[in-house]
């Protein structure tokens, strides 16, 4: 190793920082997140550090760099724009045997500053020796996204109580275990729910009595339309820690790639055709089965779980059976695809409200408020409307939308081979036949989607040129 990782505790230590530039006040502040005892050293402070003066957190010393500023010194960071006055602090301090770090020039540096994943008190820090900044940076970004903001609640939690966890399980491998199911029980799904109350009172009551054995779960996850880089954070980590993922047909194979290579993959999409009242039954006794079995379990819903995807029902029976769960919400198809083919749902001069419907039922069901959804200056975005083409555009032009209003239909939004057919409402359904789209498309109905043909950014556009709207 060309550099050996060593975190420091610099609470009240005196740590010298040259320079008063707006480097300087970044790293200021980092130091006094470290609680150290921070003076800064420089003819002129930016606004922030001289209010820092001002309140007493930092001491200032006035003037160029003098090497009397370094007594008593535990660290120095030289922060300055004049790689002469930095390799001044460099060599003084190197002659007082004081670590200190030039930002930005390993070479004069005797230590540097990692790039940190903070989730205090557990610190992750990242370093590339100073020779690729922003691949260090790049694999912090990478971290950042597998661990939870509550990871320093559950470690603050686990240090409060850690006496009594070697007191009642003096045996290393029971200990082990416990540490297992603090960090993946109901512990640890209290703290991600904002309930740490009950956080505290569930590692009291398993202290308290024997571990039973592990309780399963269920983390209802929005996989989004396509686009794996669409995942939030919160999904990412949920798939990664999945014994079991129960997924739907419109999830891609790329946003599954990035979940847990050894979880347990179960398809339960609704095919065209299928008897989708008894294809539900059937995933919700999988869910159910499979949590009662103690696994994690991830239900991986395309879109958003709660966007016409019967989120809502899963839950019902999953409480209904006693089953813990979690929602982590997906980009619905309505804003991805939209986005992806350069169209605002809302514009100023265009549309003041949204609207999202479902298209998916038989002419004899059809209750929706037809004359509502023909006025103009609003957006209508309907979903799984591909086989219902027909339908839609007569119902909007009999209640009174102007045959000339722009629609959008996307195929496949957000994904490699995303198309946009767009033009004018009466030409909808002949449109659609012509380029033969098919599910899964979303279809958006309103003047906004008249900016398609200018503002499409992504995959191929198909239609008419820009349409006034």
């Amino acid at each position: 190793m060309k550099l050996f990782p060593i975190f420091a505790d610099l609470t009240d230590r005196l740590v010298l920082v040259v320079g008063g530039g707006a480097v300087a006040e970044r790293k200021t502040l980092a130091l006094l997140e470290a609680s150290a005892n921070v003076v800064v050293g420089a003819p002129a402070l930016t606004p922030a550090l001289a209010a820092l003066v001002t309140e007493g957190r930092v001491r200032h010393l006035p003037g160029t760099f003098n090497a009397d500023w370094l007594q008593d010194v535990w660290l120095v960071v030289a922060a300055t724009d004049d790689r002469t006055v930095n390799a001044a602090v460099s060599q003084a301090a190197e002659a007082r045997r004081i670590f200190s770090n030039v930002v930005d020039d390993p070479e004069l540096s005797s230590f540097q500053v990692p790039s940190i994943v903070d989730r205090s008190p557990v610190i992750v820090a990242i370093s590339s020796s100073g020779v690729a900044p922003v691949l260090a940076r790049r694999i912090r970004e990478r971290i950042e996204s597998l661990f939870d903001h509550t990871l320093g609640q559950l470690a603050g939690l686990a240090a409060v109580y850690r006496k009594r966890i070697r007191a009642s399980l003096p045996d290393l491998g029971a200990r082990r275990r416990f540490y297992d199911w603090l960090l993946d029980g109901p512990v640890a799904g209290f703290l991600r729910q904002q309930q740490p109350a009950q956080a505290e009172a569930a590692l009291a009551d398993a202290l308290a009595a024997p571990i039973a054995p592990a309780e399963g779960s269920v983390v209802l996850v929005g996989a989004g339309p396509g686009d794996p880089g669409l995942l939030t954070l919160k999904a990412l980590r949920a798939l990664n820690e999945a014994d079991v993922i129960l997924y739907d047909r419109l999830v891609s194979d790329e946003v599954l790639s990035l979940a847990r290579r050894d979880a347990e993959r179960v398809p339960v999409g609704k095919l065209p055709g299928e008897n989708h009242h008894a294809t539900q039954a059937r995933i919700h006794g999988l869910l159910v089965e499979y949590a009662q079995a103690g696994r994690r379990v991830v239900r991986l819903k395309g879109g958003d779980a709660f966007i016409f995807g019967r989120g809502g029902e899963e839950l019902e029976f999953l409480r209904a059976h006693g089953v813990r769960y979690e929602v982590v919400p997906g980009i619905t198809a309505a804003l991805a695809c939209a986005a992806y083919a350069g169209i605002p749902l809302t514009h100023r001069e265009h549309a003041q409200s949204v609207r999202l419907i479902t298209a998916h039922c038989r002419e004899d069901e059809d209750n929706l408020d037809w004359p509502a959804l023909a006025r103009e200056k609003q957006t209508l975005a309907f979903y799984m409307g591909v086989g219902q083409l027909d339908l839609l555009t007569q119902r909007l032009l009999r209640h009174g939308r102007s045959p000339d209003t722009p629609f959008a239909l996307i195929e496949n939004g957000s994904r490699p081979e995303q198309r946009v057919v767009s033009g004018r409402l009466a030409e909808l359904p002949e449109l659609a036949r012509d380029h033969a789209v098919r599910s899964p498309a979303l279809l958006i109905v309103g003047e906004v989607a008249g900016l398609a043909p200018q503002l499409h950014w992504f995959g191929q556009h198909l239609g008419q040129q820009a349409l006034t709207a």
